[in-house]
């Protein structure tokens, strides 16, 4: 089970991750998330997730954030090829059911890995 863990080395926590992944990551935005990502050259999953006070209040931010690590926790091994992610919740996340939370996430990390495949084959490396 130590596998599906994520450790304080798989997610972002200083404020200059966070900022680089806005200055210089891609964007992906969807109806309840907005998402920031970028390859990193550390072979693995760093995740960071954003909840403003516009998603509600502290113990609805709470529990759309748990459930987003929750999902990349089970899913980190699709992006295993090295990937900086920040995950920002919009404000129609808090009325999304922890299924309709996950679909959404699963088309994100679907267009992150085309956008991706897509990118390193305009590059020759695969």
């Amino acid at each position: 089970m130590k596998t599906f863990s994520l450790r304080k080395s798989e997610r972002l926590l200083g404020p200059a991750d966070f900022g680089r992944l806005s200055k210089h990551g891609n964007r992906i935005d969807s109806d309840y998330f907005i998402v920031l990502y970028s390859r990193n050259s550390l072979g693995r999953l760093r995740l960071g997730i954003t909840a403003s006070k516009r998603v509600g209040r502290a113990a609805i931010r709470n529990r759309v954030k748990r459930l987003v690590r929750e999902h990349f926790r089970l899913h980190k091994d699709l992006l295993s090829d090295g990937y900086d992610v920040n995950v920002i919740a919009k404000g129609g996340a808090s009325d999304l059911s922890s299924r309709q939370i996950s679909v959404a996430l699963e088309a994100i990390v679907g267009d992150i890995l085309r956008d991706c495949k897509h990118e390193a084959v305009s590059a020759g490396t695969h």
